[in-house]
């Protein structure tokens, strides 16, 4: 069969270690039914009629929700009925459900007297979802009689449509009178109804019309899956007409923008995209194979329209992806198609109508929730490897930062601090006084994160497997007993979060007087939480392990480390009885809901040029999926990367949302230090550029926490009718800031090729070298340099003094840098608060608006804030921060004679300050400095410039 009708897809298959090294992942091919069906009515073509109708005698509409039976006829003619609900919310968004009545009544039979639910699991949204669910009061059913279709008009005001066709069943969703998504346009809509097994034998064992072969039982890697409740998936194509770009559906290692998944061209995949989290070590790269994580949210991107959709389903699912010329017949246009399909559960999908990339990755973070406001050090440099082996070892890399002057925040603890791979213990040897050490860190305001992980020991005397078993709170296997498998500390039980109860136990697990060593100042990484499992079907748990409320594995599998890191997160609310902080918890595992509850990393990579490239589309992907907070292991996990490469991994690390060093225990020590000239100064800059603009950072940070702006941002999302950056991945915009990069990531470069969408100008971040032509311009990139650029238009919150850790530069002053172009004009904010605790809840914060209007030739600062109880208190104990320079890049020619500039407001007072003006030389802008204007940060001001 040519490969554009192929039924297959990859599938890992482990090959263990004896003596516990982790798995070795091998790949063999196995059936897809969905696929192998998707397939079959594409050959039909127009001969194939699909067995999905709407029952228009079933249709109820109340209220923005429509209720009906979509009726499935079998093969053998009898119908199966499949309860539908389209709901239209207040947002503009619509959401599709389509359940089966006879699992939802619990009317099957389940072989191998399994104790699952019969049910489909129904329980996405109670963990991904937290809002964003008004629905709409003013959506209205037509009222025109047409035929074999229903509308309903919805969206602010009325400007969507979704035009319902009862047979074959479809539905398109419109905006302004066009199509922009189309549900089972190429008749992919399938639901696995509930059949029960027939034994056949003699003459009768191959009569029947479908292979049956992976329905009822599945062997794979010397595990079998029982399937209790048989063939069970659900598929449906979505078509997006007219858009040639889409992006999204993390975490894989291709290019931003997807790739077809069919066609056998040399420009395309041979497998669709999985999403299953899987613990995949040294992964592939330019690859659709599953990862750690799965964020089933798509967008389509056009110049004139961005649209998306969300798969609310957390069992093991596939992405089909085809691009057409464009039905719409528009030449310069072209239709991409998909097919979704999930091994469980229902098909409930979101539809998002845009028309912008804001637009929708706003209505998406509504559901889904923003990114948790992190604890300002985090924001910050991490230090880590597997493992620092001892107190001493923890004090010595401490103190040598501080020797080289290198600034960081925290320093990691891999697995081997604990006593015997048993969490919450310490090796007593060699950490012996872990409070003492946490102490000394502490003298520069320094954290400490420590590694624990779902799978709990099964030894004898030790407190917390005790318990787990005691009070049956780990996850079971299908015969009902708690689950052993293979993890890290060799024979181990998981805790089952999904149990409210298991995760108040969870909770009480990190309160100081139980785990001794911990401090307010230890933090958490949950890792392996897909979950690994050593030993397990492609190293993870088996489909058929039981949940807490009967529920397989199988039908929550991509949502079991969301719950982990969940209980985690309200572990780490209150460990100290009325002390309430923001967590700081890392995780690898994540699912759409993730983003609430802290940091992600990109996994095990490869200290290769090729993973420190694959990076940025990773995390580019990441945060327009609504998770900005993420980050790759800076050097790489594996391997020993050479001093060029640790360097410039270094200053990509240092534009990472997350921004944190680590490396597997077999690799060679490479903290910074250690590097040696001209390295190491290099690396210090990079780390210390990242501290200067921390204010910028921690701004973006709060953005995406109330917006869900992404904080490292795509060429297309800030340029969204620019057609040629569309596809670019290599550079990306920081936030609101105008700040725009393109790391190097070639072996041996000493320039980059940088694109500009518009005329800006930009301005090198470091001496102000201009670029005033849109297109593709070549910057020098000698390896002491970042290519970073200013855009015009924008200002930028520094702090200059180089301090030990972020928490010491908590009193240092502000610079702000202005940069003007063409029309003079430039705007920025400043967000601040007390960096650990929720009292900006109560309005114990400040942010600032910052505004330079060339008409009046001033720059102002106003106040953004919403007034509370703390407001006072919190502005008295800023009030002797202040700005202390005014950098203005691009500054006009008319200001070469200017020595001062009046500096009012702040209390009603009026003062000169001093301007210092630097000319144009050759392509570097004229720039000009004012010098202590004496303005607190917390103030209303203005600086008149005339």
């Amino acid at each position: 069969m040519d490969d554009a009708l192929r039924p297959t897809c990859a599938k890992a298959k482990l090959a263990m270690d004896p003596m516990l090294a982790h798995p070795v992942l091998l790949f063999v091919s196995c059936p897809l039914r969905q696929a192998a069906f998707a397939d079959t009515v594409t050959i039909s073509g127009s001969s194939w009629a699909s067995p999905y109708r709407l029952d228009p005698k079933s249709i109820k509409y109340t209220s923005g929700e429509l209720l009906a039976t979509v009726l499935k006829t079998t093969g053998a003619g009898d119908v199966v009925r499949l309860p539908l609900s389209i709901t239209f919310y207040e947002s503009g968004n619509a959401r599709v459900v389509l359940d089966e009545e006879q699992r939802r009544n619990s009317q099957i039979e389940l072989r191998h007297v399994s104790k699952a639910r019969k049910e489909r699991w129904n329980g996405a949204a109670d963990w991904a979802i937290v809002g964003g669910l008004e629905i709409s009061k003013s959506a209205e059913l037509s009222r025109e009689n047409e035929d074999g279709v229903s509308k309903v008009y919805y969206g602010p005001p009325k400007s969507n449509t979704a035009v319902i066709r009862h047979a074959p069943f479809g539905i398109e969703f419109m905006r302004d009178g066009e199509t922009h998504v189309i549900f089972n346009e190429q008749g992919f809509l399938n639901v696995e109804h509930w059949r029960p097994k027939i034994e056949r034998s003699g003459s009768d064992a191959n009569v029947t019309t479908e292979d049956e072969s992976t329905w009822w039982e599945e062997s794979f890697g010397g595990n079998t899956d029982s399937k209790p409740k048989g063939p069970e998936s659900v598929a449906l194509d979505i078509t997006f007409p007219g858009y040639g770009h889409v992006f999204g559906i993390p975490e894989h290692t291709g290019p931003l923008s997807l790739k077809e998944t069919r066609g056998g061209r040399d420009d395309t995949y041979s497998e669709p995209y999985r999403l299953y989290n899987s613990d995949v070590f040294e992964y592939e790269l330019d690859s659709p194979m599953t990862l750690y994580g799965a964020i089933p949210f798509m967008q389509a991107h056009r110049k004139d329209s961005t649209v998306g959709v969300f798969w609310l389903n957390a069992a093991e699912t596939w992405v089909d992806i085809v691009k057409s010329p464009s039905s719409l017949g528009k030449k310069d246009r072209k239709d991409t198609r998909t097919h979704w399909f999930s091994e469980s559960g229902l098909l409930d999908v979101f539809v998002f109508l845009g028309p912008s990339p804001k637009d929708v990755i706003k209505t998406y973070s509504d559901l889904t929730g923003y990114t948790q406001l992190p604890q300002h050090f985090s924001v910050g440099y991490h230090q880590c490897r597997w493992n620092y082996m001892s107190s001493e070892d923890v004090l010595d890399v401490n103190q040598k930062f501080d020797r080289f002057g290198i600034p960081y925040d925290v320093i990691w603890l891999d697995l081997e601090y604990t006593d015997d791979r048993k969490y919450f213990t310490w090796d007593s040897d060699k950490f012996p006084d872990p409070i003492s050490m946490q102490d000394q860190l502490n003298k520069r305001q320094r954290k400490l994160v420590t590694l624990i992980d779902p799978h709990i020991k099964n030894t004898n005397n030790y407190p917390v497997v005790d318990q787990l078993k005691s009070k049956g709170f780990g996850i079971k296997n299908k015969d009902g007993e708690i689950y052993d498998g293979w993890c890290w500390p060799g024979s181990s039980y998981w805790v089952d979060c999904f149990n409210p109860a298991a995760v108040e136990w969870w909770m009480s697990l990190f309160k100081h007087d139980f785990w001794k060593g911990s401090t307010p100042n230890t933090f958490i990484w949950n890792d392996m939480g897909e979950p690994s499992v050593f030993n397990g079907p492609e190293t993870t748990m088996p489909k058929d392990n039981i949940h807490h409320g009967g529920w397989e594995h199988r039908d929550v599998h991509n949502i079991n480390g969301l719950t982990f890191v969940n209980a985690t997160y309200n572990a780490l609310l209150e460990r100290t009885k009325g002390e309430i902080r923001r967590p700081f918890v890392l995780t690898r595992s994540f699912y759409s809901g993730s983003q609430r509850l802290g940091a992600v990393w990109t996994g095990d990579n490869l200290a290769t040029w090729g993973h420190l490239a694959a990076s940025f589309p990773m995390l580019l992907s990441m945060s327009i999926s609504g998770f900005p907070n993420a980050g790759a292991d800076v050097g790489g996990f594996f391997g020993a990367p050479s001093s060029e490469l640790l360097t410039r991994w270094y200053q990509a690390g240092a534009f990472y949302p997350f921004f944190r060093a680590h490396a597997h225990i077999d690799t060679r020590r490479r903290e910074p230090y250690l590097i040696g000239d001209p390295y190491t100064p290099i690396i210090t800059q990079a780390i210390r550029l990242r501290y200067q603009l921390l204010p910028a950072w921690y701004t973006a940070f709060h953005e995406a926490s109330k917006t869900g702006i992404p904080i490292i941002q795509p060429q297309f999302y800030v340029h969204p009718t620019d057609e040629t950056g569309f596809a670019i991945d290599d550079q990306f915009y920081v936030g609101g800031t105008g700040l725009l990069v393109k790391p190097v990531v070639t072996e041996g470069a000493t320039n980059v090729s940088i694109y500009l969408s518009n005329a800006g100008p930009y301005y090198d971040y470091f001496d102000y070298t201009t670029y005033s032509t849109p297109g593709v311009h070549s910057m020098a990139a000698p390896l002491s340099k970042i290519p970073v650029l200013l855009q015009a238009g924008y200002i930028i919150p520094r702090r200059d003094r180089p301090r030990r850790s972020s928490e010491l530069m908590k009193w240092d002053p502000f610079t702000l840098v202005v940069v003007l172009g063409h029309g003079g004009d430039a705007e920025g904010s400043l967000y601040l608060d007390d960096g650990h605790t929720f009292d900006y809840n109560s309005g114990a914060y400040i942010h600032r608006r910052f505004v330079f209007d060339a008409a009046s030739s001033t720059l102002t600062s106003s106040d953004l804030s919403t007034k509370g109880k703390l407001s006072a208190k919190f502005l008295g104990l800023m009030a002797k921060v202040r700005v202390e320079r005014v950098v203005i890049v691009g500054a006009p020619k008319e200001w070469a004679g200017m020595k001062k500039v009046a500096v009012e407001g702040d209390g009603g007072r009026g003062s000169m300050a001093e301007l210092l003006f630097h000319p144009a030389e050759g392509r570097r802008a004229a720039w000009a400095v004012v010098r202590d204007p004496g303005l607190r940060v917390g103030a209303d001001w203005r600086i008149s410039f005339r």
